[in-house]
């Protein structure tokens, strides 16, 4: 694998907004050492545009998305986020978000190394408890960490560097401006003395909380904001000391586990040997629940022999007698009408079906929770722990003061997270039990009843005369996306700022992230959904892997109508000089136009969201896999063999970390569009573990990946987390069509009859053997 990475970037102190050396407002709190809060956040950046033949009028996503809706939530709270020196001279934080592998606790530590000018390794990053007080600035989604706590985390990290400073200069007698702060160390230019920031820590601690006001570093000056760091946390996760929520040792939690229904939210009517499955060997509990029967003993080998001893009668469930096929009808009736043909026009028209995908993050949901009579306190990886404090207090009949909730980090996410699933049903366990849980869910729980992405399809029709697109239609309709989580509640808190009018939470969801990159005259992109008898979420853009996949090979198709090279087609009609930028990377550095083999193709696709840009270039090899290579039977499709990728997120805090996300994210579009997916049948998902869904593996892993981060041109970080997925997801597609000479119109492509694999038991939903489910439980 070859990366390439571009020079770091000089800035003349100005950014290309025009905007200088600002000042920000902080705060000293009062406390044993010093410790500092911010007042500000970060602002919104408005996106350049590009003149066409037939511009298009700028969308809401354009304008105003969901990542500065998250931002702005969060800005009334941002001097509620503190960093601590202590005595010892490394600064502590507590990050109110969720790590879940996505690196933000080394890009937090990075931006407070740069302003106190300390060491990376002298910088503590912790994550916070739930904190109702902190309202909308505990929610960790739409890629928005990086750029709603850029500026809070800097100037509080500037008003502690302030405040040692002048600590120092009372200490040595000496006026500020000869003092300098390098490494953690304030030193004399005059007589070379100097006191290290652990000296002074109590020194310059504060009686009272008092505003103050700091200037923030020239991005000139930056001496770690922009470098590629390794992760902080990367030796302990090597090394197994990494502590996510199993790994605690909570007195008196033991193993827990769920007998579950076959079929998605059935109900439990009757348990026939509930005394004969207590005595079985090393069980202490079993009671029914909301969601099943729990079992409690003091292995998890034992919790499974247990659950699969149990006798169950189910009540049915609220997807009883659906399947694949059902649903695409139900789906069908509900697409939103498009207008009739212009006699003098024609048109590129299409339907798209995206089946229903599983988050699949590599830990299972897992929660540890001890219920008492007046207290609860639970630990979970969280990424709305307010919302799941909230809720979980009203379920348990406690006030909100009485449950803590410690966020523990995750292993994954994908969207997951955001729900709070785990951490409730362990409460209620524990509660019931009387005593402590350590809940695990099998690796089939996981699949089979977790959060899922919807199924949906998408109608798109462009209509064009004289070689220009006059109009693009997107009607997208999915079966109901969840948003209970807690967005719900920012959307509902800013509404009447928000540029979507009355629309529901799907909708204004959807009005906020999805936008076309292309001067394509009048765009119009409507949601509609149907169907909330399913267990969904948001997962990696939400909405933008399937309608931008739908969008890109309608591009393709244009193209090819017109007689127009592909990647010259949208860079003619591209908006933004930014997605120029990487569209041209890409097809530079991927030899774009290249001759290949007959079966072999390149495809190439760019998406834009949360003030950043992505392009993709992909090359697929669809000619008969007779190479010995060792692949699941069910399997022998389509491989993607090389991948280049292009990206623009403005200011790369961690250009390293940055990477790191566009691999994850191409190897997730490559999963949506050519392997991995959900089959349905009979209100029951199919697949129970990883040997049946197919993610990507190295098996079909391009041997030649390609990762540029583009210079900054705003000076500002944009939105990383998810930004590859919508992109490399499409580019594969329009390689597939450009390869078969068909375009793709079911994804993933090789869902198809029959399976290719023997379904595990749906009742109970658990592996054969108690070692093999102890393995896919992880």
């Amino acid at each position: 694998m070859g990366v390439h990475r571009q020079p770091r970037p000089h800035w003349d102190g100005a950014g290309p907004d025009g905007i200088g050396r600002r000042r920000f407002l902080g705060y000293v709190v009062a406390a044993s050492t010093l410790t500092v809060a911010a007042e500000l956040g970060e602002s919104v950046l408005a996106p350049s545009r590009a003149a066409a033949v037939v511009p298009s009028v700028p969308g809401p996503a354009e304008i105003y998305d969901l990542n500065d809706m998250l931002t702005h939530a969060a800005l009334p709270t941002a001097n509620l986020i503190t960093i601590r020196i202590d005595t010892d001279g490394t600064a502590s934080f507590a990050l109110p978000r969720a790590e879940v592998g996505q690196g933000i606790t080394t890009s937090s530590a990075m931006l407070i190394a740069e302003e106190l000018d300390l060491p990376l390794d002298k910088v503590r990053v912790s994550l916070a408890d739930a904190r109702p007080e902190l309202l909308f600035n505990q929610v960790t989604g739409g890629s928005n960490t990086i750029i709603s706590m850029y500026t809070p985390i800097r100037v509080a990290a500037a008003v502690a560097r302030g405040r040692l400073l002048r600590a120092a200069a009372l200490e040595l007698g000496e006026v500020i401006d000869t003092l300098t702060a390098k490494a953690g160390v304030i030193t004399s230019t005059a007589t070379g003395r100097s006191l290290s920031y652990g000296d002074l820590a109590e020194k310059a601690a504060a009686t009272s909380t008092g505003q103050v006001s700091v200037d923030l570093k020239e991005p000139a000056d930056f001496k770690v904001i922009g470098t590629a760091q390794g992760r902080i946390d990367a030796l302990d996760a090597v090394t197994g000391r990494k502590k996510f929520a199993m790994d605690l040792q909570v007195p008196g939690a033991l193993p827990t586990m769920v007998c579950r229904p076959p079929t998605i939210n059935g109900t439990v009517r009757s348990v026939q040997n509930l005394d004969a499955v207590r005595a079985m060997s090393g069980i202490t509990d079993v009671v029914t629940v909301s969601t099943g029967v729990a079992v409690r003993g003091r292995t998890f080998g034992q919790c499974i022999d247990a659950v699969r001893a149990l006798n169950v009668t189910w009540g049915p469930g609220t997807a009883d007698g659906k399947s694949d096929a059902t649903i695409r009808d139900e789906l069908r009736k509900a697409e939103l009408p498009l207008p009739a043909l212009d006699l003098l026009t024609k048109s590129v028209d299409a339907r798209f079906t995206f089946h229903f995908a599983s988050n699949s993050a590599l830990e299972t949901n897992c929660a540890v929770a001890d219920v008492r009579k007046d207290s609860a306190e639970i630990w979970a990886s969280l990424k709305t722990p307010i919302t799941a404090q909230e809720q979980i207090a009203l379920q348990l009949g406690l006030p909100v003061s009485a449950v803590k909730l410690h966020i523990t980090e995750g292993g994954g996410s994908f969207g997951r997270r955001l729900f709070f699933d785990a951490a409730a049903e362990a409460a209620e366990i524990s509660q019931k039990m009387g005593k402590p849980v350590r809940l695990m869910w099998h690796r089939t729980d996981d699949f089979r009843h977790g959060r899922t992405h919807p199924m949906a399809t998408s109608r798109a029709r462009a209509t064009y005369a004289l070689g220009e697109v006059l109009t693009y239609q997107q009607h997208h309709t999915s079966v109901a996306t969840d948003f209970s989580h807690g967005v719900g509640e920012i959307i509902t808190a800013e509404a009447a700022s928000l540029p979507v009018a009355d629309l529901t939470f799907s909708e204004t969801i959807f009005t906020l992230t999805q936008q076309t990159p292309y001067h394509f005259g009048v765009v119009t992109q409507l949601l509609s959904e149907t169907d909330k008898g399913f267990n969904t979420g948001a997962m990696r853009n939400i909405y933008s892997p399937n309608v931008r996949c739908a969008q890109e090979l309608i591009v393709d198709e244009l193209a090819r109508r017109m007689g127009k090279d592909a990647y010259q087609y949208r860079r003619t009609h591209l908006k933004d000089e930014r997605a120029r930028a990487v569209l041209d990377k890409v097809a530079q550095l991927g030899a774009w136009g290249r001759n290949m083999p007959a079966g072999t193709a390149q495809g190439i696709a760019i998406h834009p969201e949360y003030h950043a840009f992505v392009a993709v270039l992909a090359e697929i090899d669809c000619r008969p896999q007779t190479t010995g290579r060792t692949i699941p039977d069910a399997y022998t499709g389509p491989r993607v063999t090389k991948v280049v990728c292009a990206v623009d997120v403005g200011l790369a805090v961690n250009p390293r970390g940055l990477e790191a996300q566009m691999m994850g994210g191409i190897m997730d579009g490559i999963a949506i569009t050519l392997s991995s997916g959900l089959h349905l049948d009979n209100g029951h998902f199919a697949e129970g573990s990883w040997d049946n869904y197919f993610y990507t593996r190295q098996w079909n892993t391009p041997p030649d990946l390609e990762i540029v981060v583009m210079p900054t041109t705003t000076g500002k970080p944009g939105g990383a987390g998810e930004l590859a997925v919508g992109a490399a997801a499409a580019a594969v597609a329009c390689a597939y069509g450009r390869a078969t000479g068909k375009m793709p119109t079911d994804f993933p492509i090789n869902h198809a009859e029959p399976l290719g694999f023997e379904p595990l038991p749906v009742s109970p939903p658990v592996p054969a053997s108690p070692t093999d489910g102890l393995d896919r439980a992880y």
